[in-house]
C-alpha cells in the first residue's frame, strides 16, 4: 500500500492509499496519474490534484448539471468547457430533449485515457449521436461561436492555475454572455469558500461574473476529495432565477434516477452559510 497526498493549504494535507499506480504520462498541458485503492476505487489526478474517484464523482456531476435543468427543463443545446472525464457529457446526454452538446477539451489525452481507466464517467459519450468532441482551446472556441448559439454552459474546469486559468477571466464570461441566447444558464467552477487560497479565488470568479449577467446565484456541495470538502457552483443567467424558476414537477418528470441531486436539496444548495455570504457580499 501507498498513499497519495495533496497539500490542501500550507498547514493541511490530505492523504489516501492506493495499492497501485495505474498510469503515469506528462502531455504538453499537464501531468495525469492514475491510481487504484479500495476506498475510492480508481481516481486520477492532474497536475498534483485530485480530479475525479469513482467513489464520490457523482456527487460533482450531479451538481454541475442538474441544478440548471431543474430551472430550465427546455434546454436543448449545451456546450461543456473542459470536462475532459466525460462525467459532465455522461449527465446531460441523459436528457433525452437535449438536441446537440459541444465538449470542448484542451487536452484529448484526459479523455482517451478516462476511456480505458474510468469508463464510470467516460463510456458512452463519444459514442451518442448529439455528442460533439473538440479537443481544443475552450476560451478560443467561446471567442469564435456565434451568438445566442446556446441554452446552457457547463464550465467543468481545473482550478485557475496552467490550462484552467483563462476560463476565470472577465473576457472570457462575456464572451459566455455572448455565446448564450436570451434565456441562457452559464454554470461556472466557483471554487471552495474555506482556505485562503480557495476562497480568494471564489471571490475574484464572483466579483467578475455579477458585473456581467442579472442574476447571480452561488450553490454549494460537499465533494469529499476536494480541498476541506465545501465546495461552489456559481449560477449565472440572463433571465432564470434558480429559486424562483424552480421546475420541480417538469424535473421530476424526466424520471432520472440521481445518487445527490434532487428538487428539495436544490433550494437548499443556494442557501449558503453566513461566512459564505458576507465573503461573497465583499468580494474583495
Amino acid at each position: 500500500m501507498a498513499w497519495y497526498t495533496e497539500q490542501w493549504s500550507n498547514e493541511c494535507k490530505f492523504s489516501i492509499a492506493y495499492d497501485k499506480e495505474l498510469y503515469s504520462e506528462k502531455t504538453p498541458f499537464q501531468q495525469i496519474d492514475f491510481y487504484q485503492g479500495e476506498e475510492f476505487g480508481t481516481f486520477f489526478t492532474l497536475d498534483g490534484l485530485m480530479m475525479v474517484n469513482e467513489k464520490d464523482e457523482f456527487v460533482y456531476h450531479d451538481m454541475i448539471v442538474h441544478p440548471a435543468f431543474a430551472t430550465n427543463p427546455s434546454i436543448k443545446k449545451v456546450l461543456i468547457i473542459g470536462g475532459g472525464d466525460g462525467g459532465t457529457a455522461r449527465e446531460v446526454l441523459r436528457y433525452t430533449t437535449v438536441e446537440e452538446v459541444v465538449m470542448v477539451e484542451i487536452d484529448e489525452r484526459v479523455f482517451r485515457l478516462c476511456q480505458e481507466f474510468l469508463p464510470v464517467t467516460a463510456n458512452g459519450v463519444e459514442e451518442d449521436s448529439r455528442m460533439k468532441l473538440l479537443f481544443d482551446d475552450g476560451l478560443a472556441y467561446v471567442k469564435n461561436a456565434p451568438d445566442q448559439s446556446f441554452d446552457l454552459i457547463l464550465v467543468d474546469s481545473t482550478d485557475p492555475i496552467s490550462v484552467g486559468e483563462g476560463l476565470f477571466t472577465t473576457e472570457f464570461y462575456k464572451e459566455c454572455y455572448r455565446v448564450l441566447n436570451e434565456d441562457g444558464i452559464l454554470i461556472n467552477q466557483h471554487e471552495s469558500p474555506y482556505f485562503a487560497e480557495y476562497a480568494a479565488n471564489m471571490k475574484k470568479a464572483h466579483r467578475k461574473i455579477k458585473d456581467i449577467f442579472p442574476i447571480t446565484h452561488v450553490y454549494q456541495y460537499h465533494m469529499p476529495t476536494y480541498p476541506s470538502g465545501h465546495w461552489l457552483f456559481g449560477f449565472a443567467s440572463k433571465t432564470f432565477d434558480p429559486l424562483k424558476d424552480l421546475n420541480a414537477e417538469a424535473w421530476e418528470k424526466f424520471g432520472l434516477k440521481t445518487k445527490y441531486y434532487n428538487t428539495n436539496l436544490h433550494a437548499g444548495a443556494f442557501g449558503l452559510p453566513s461566512y459564505v455570504k458576507e465573503a461573497l457580499q465583499r468580494g474583495e
